[in-house]
């Protein structure tokens, strides 16, 4: 298995169809290379819902804790393919705490990249230097924070509520 994600289904090969490649054509790309393996590739999106792990234990009742407040628009920007965010919508119920979701195979555009933060930013009248971005990917962050946007890296529930409380939010 460690053999299969380091050469075979790779990080970065599932980030394609987070920027909106079908999957389909990321299949047929690597059965194309690896026609060995390619029960085991078309299995690591035909059993995408099986995969798909709860949500962070502490997470969803801080998003809660911060929809109760009423105090902040609340949107989320992810990384996802457009054809598995269904799965998504399906099994996470918390992701309707949220005013809008900008998901980044929809788009065709992932994070880091900028245009997906002014995106965001345009589509919902948002003013950067008035957002707090939160994501536990550092180069994420500190694109956010290029466009203007402050950022949290989330590590784990307690430190993000830390955060939080040290800026007022919480």
């Amino acid at each position: 298995m460690d053999h299969f994600f380091k050469y075979i289904c790779t990080f970065d090969w599932n980030e394609q169809q987070d920027e909106g490649r079908s999957i389909a054509a990321a299949n047929d790309e690597l059965v194309t290379k690896y026609a060995e393996y390619e029960t085991e590739i078309v299995a690591f999106y035909g059993r995408w819902e099986e995969m798909l792990g709860g949500p962070i234990a502490g997470c969803v009742s801080i998003l809660e804790k911060l929809k109760e407040h009423n105090q902040y628009r609340l949107f989320a920007l992810t990384n996802w393919s457009a054809e598995t965010w269904p799965f998504a919508i399906r099994k996470y119920d918390f992701l309707n705490h949220f005013e809008g979701i900008v998901v980044s195979g929809k788009e065709r555009i992932k994070k880091p990249n900028p245009a997906i933060y002014e995106l965001i930013l345009t589509r919902y009248g948002l003013i950067a230097e008035e957002c707090l971005f939160i994501d536990d990917n550092l180069r994420n962050i500190v694109a956010a924070k290029k466009m203007g946007v402050q950022g949290i890296r989330f590590e784990n529930p307690d430190q993000l509520v830390a955060k939080l409380k040290e800026l007022g939010i919480l």
